[in-house]
């Protein structure tokens, strides 16, 4: 019997909301008792969010959560770059520092609330974007074979779709060998 607070198997893949900006309202605002660092992150992420569809009014506080967590992280990682990362008690004790403690917590709430966002490559990959939206972006990758040839000069030859590289003369190519 699943509970009311869960349920098994995959999460569903959500779906980004159909017919631009205006069919799901307007850019949340943001919460005013965020911190300075968790205003900062709310704005470089909501704006992005909000025009694929991701982010509207009832994700406010989805966001917000991840914003403070995002900041309480920053201040953690901040101490603890100035302080040792164990600490002898009074009682001679060894201990982590706790701020430790405080980031790792933090980044585990930034973690859940990253895949609720779709922040993380594979909550991405999830999404159902429309291929025009403004995030979609193809990346090309061509191969290509770098050679030397017999004046030095340094050459590059594309590869064909079989992965071979294009007809070179023979008599272009440096033969590098290795002993």
């Amino acid at each position: 019997m699943v509970g009311l607070m869960g349920r098994r198997g995959r999460k569903p893949i959500p779906k980004v909301i159909e017919g631009g900006t205006a069919a799901f309202g307007a850019l949340p605002r943001c919460p005013a008792h965020l911190t300075a660092v968790a205003r900062k992150e709310w704005r470089r992420l909501a704006s992005p969010l909000h025009s694929v569809g991701v982010l509207t009014v009832a994700d406010r506080a989805a966001l917000a959560v991840y914003c403070q967590a995002y900041s309480r992280w920053v201040e953690a990682e901040d101490k603890l770059a100035s302080t040792p990362m164990l600490l002898k008690t009074p009682s001679g004790y060894v201990q982590q520092s706790p701020w430790l403690s405080v980031a790792n917590k933090q980044m585990e709430l930034m973690a859940r609330y990253m895949g609720e966002l779709g922040l993380t490559p594979v909550a991405r990959a999830r999404l159902d974007i429309a291929q025009d939206s403004p995030t979609d972006q193809v990346t090309t990758i061509e191969f290509v074979t770098v050679y030397t040839d017999k004046e030095g000069n340094r050459c590059e030859r594309p590869l064909d779709h079989s992965g071979q590289a294009g007809s070179a003369d023979e008599s272009d190519v440096k033969t590098i060998s290795y002993e």
